[in-house]
C-alpha cells in the first residue's frame, strides 16, 4: 500500500510539526540536565505531550548529569525496560522504579527538595 503524495502545504505543516516536537524534546532534556525539572515531571508530562511520550527512555536517562550510554543501559536492564522503549510505553511499575532509583528522597512537593 502506497502513501498518498503530500501537497506542498501538507509537507510544510508536517515539517513544522516535527520541528516543534524535536524542540520540545530537546527542551525537556536540557531542563533535566540543568536540574530545572525532575525525571518524574518529565515522565508525567509524557501523558499529555505526545512529543515527550515519543522520547526514548535511553535518551531521557542520558540527559541526566552523570549518566551516559553504558549507565543508562544498565539502569534500563535493572528495571526491566527494553532498549527501544519510549517514555509513553513505560508501565506503571517501570515508571515507579525509575523514579525511585533516580530521584533523591524528599522530592515530592512541586519537584522541590523538602
Amino acid at each position: 500500500m502506497s502513501l498518498k503524495p503530500l501537497t506542498d502545504s501538507e509537507r510544510t505543516a508536517a515539517r513544522n510539526k516535527a520541528t516543534a516536537a524535536r524542540a520540545e524534546r530537546a527542551e525537556a532534556k536540557a531542563k533535566l540536565k540543568d536540574g530545572r525539572t525532575s525525571i518524574s515531571e518529565v515522565i508525567e508530562s509524557a501523558k499529555t505531550q505526545e512529543s515527550i511520550g515519543r522520547l526514548r527512555v535511553a535518551e531521557l536517562l542520558e540527559a541526566l548529569p552523570g549518566i551516559g550510554k553504558v549507565r543508562a543501559a544498565g539502569i534500563m536492564e535493572s528495571v526491566g525496560i527494553a532498549p527501544t522503549r519510549r517514555v509513553r510505553g513505560l508501565g506503571v511499575h517501570q515508571r515507579k522504579a525509575l523514579i525511585d532509583l533516580l530521584e533523591p528522597r524528599g522530592t515530592a512537593i512541586d519537584g522541590k527538595h523538602v
